[in-house]
């Protein structure tokens, strides 16, 4: 892959992306979220996890949290290339990749438990190399070994281009180009706040990790931020009645805006498997409890948020879409959830979990912002009622830490 002053983009020209067999319709996994070769039944499901300490006793040092319950973020003295580089690299010692898994396992349970990690200046980190550590945070803490990277239904209307000198299908591309054409940056008929969102929501097989790199910034060197907000602490925002209520619904997720933009720009949407053999077909839409529990940690979060999020279930569509607007309103007018990430340069990078975590960018630039993300293929959305709570654990923690400062004081 290319170095980042040197990638090159294409937009809506087939000839560079391959011609596919087509798969018309819904998966036939779309409303059946118990089925399928990644849902993992009650028996096997695993405990949540618990770091080794190596990633914090070594790096610790260089971070830093951006909020109490909502990420972290890291100096460029940590260069997770080098993580990477030592699991993957045949002339490794066992004892090298052992300790480098270990590392980036740590990492992911981190993302998994403050939503959000940041990296500045990982000017290491090639393409490929982002690919890489973005599948194996999923692959080093429990999802299916057959799942992948996501292969976006968008794929085909453009990206960057790889050594083979088409569009690599595993790189989403975050085009304002193409975000105009399909018509997100509305300033005067919408409000920017209705973006929220986690990635690929409409899949059956949605994302764990995504990876997100801006590699080109607005002309005039300013905007473009990104948002990120807690599911963890937005499902605590609610009474406990309330929170049981919305432990037993489910919603249907879907996103016929790409169907729209692949009819207006004389494209097919990308039907073959998209990082798992249930995500296929061209029609996006699925079915996910609007409560889920996140396996690395064990904690409850609200999954039912975003563009990608259509409606609930066996209510009524008057109660749907109060039930829809109250969810909404309650993270919008709640800033103690969210933090904002501003990007520093072309090498930064923010990983998040997107079972956990929301996000939306700022769409208060003009000119061209350009970007690339990688999105690890997690397990079928599953909810389980014995699962904890993010600020009982942290804050838990918190205080053992004051406590321990205070004593030494």
């Amino acid at each position: 892959m290319p170095a980042l002053d040197e990638l090159r983009f294409e937009e809506f020209d087939s000839k560079y992306f391959p011609k596919l067999e087509h798969i018309s319709g819904p998966s036939p996994y779309a409303h059946t979220p118990t089925e399928g070769p990644s849902y993992i039944p009650p028996e096997d499901r695993q405990k949540p996890l618990t770091s080794s300490g190596t990633y914090k006793k070594e790096y610790g040092k260089f971070g830093k949290d951006i909020s109490p319950l909502l990420g972290v973020e890291y100096t460029e003295d940590v260069q997770i290339a080098d993580f990477i580089d030592t699991l993957l690299n045949a002339h490794s010692s066992e004892e090298q990749r052992e300790k480098a898994a270990n590392l980036i396992r740590d990492i992911a349970i981190e993302i998994s438990r403050k939503g959000v990690v940041v990296f500045r200046n990982q000017h290491k980190l090639t393409v490929q190399k982002q690919k890489d550590f973005t599948n194996q945070l999923g692959l080093l803490t429990g999802k299916p070994k057959d799942n992948g990277l996501h292969i976006h239904p968008r794929a085909p209307a453009g990206g960057l281009i790889g050594e083979d000198g088409l569009i690599d299908p595993e790189i989403f591309y975050v085009s304002s180009t193409l975000d105009r054409r399909q018509g997100k940056l509305r300033r005067i008929t919408t409000f920017p706040s209705i973006a929220w969102h986690s990635d690929i929501t409409f899949e059956p097989v949605p994302a764990d990790y995504s990876a997100l790199k801006i590699v080109q910034q607005p002309e005039e060197g300013s905007g473009g931020d990104t948002l990120f907000a807690n599911g963890y602490a937005l499902y605590e925002r609610f009474s406990e009645p309330y929170r049981k209520f919305l432990e037993g619904l489910k919603g249907t997720y879907a996103q016929p805006g790409f169907e729209e933009l692949g009819k207006a720009n004389n494209f097919l949407l990308y039907s073959q498997p998209r990082g798992a053999p249930e995500n296929i077909g061209d029609r996006l839409t699925s079915t996910h409890p609007l409560v889920r529990t996140n396996p690395v940690t064990g904690w409850k979060s609200l999954y039912a948020v975003g563009v990608h999020f259509a409606q609930i279930n066996d209510l009524t569509p008057i109660e749907a879409a109060r039930v829809k607007a109250f969810i909404n309103d309650t993270l919008v007018n709640s800033h103690d959830l969210q933090i904002r990430v501003s990007w520093n340069g072309v090498n930064d990078i923010a990983f998040f979990d997107n079972r956990s975590a929301y996000h939306t960018a700022t769409l208060d630039y003009l000119g061209t912002r350009r970007g690339i993300r990688t999105i690890s293929i997690g397990e079928r959305p599953y909810f389980d009622e014995n699962s904890g709570l993010q600020s009982e654990a942290i804050y838990d923690e918190l205080a053992e830490k004051i406590g321990n400062l205070s004593t030494k004081n």
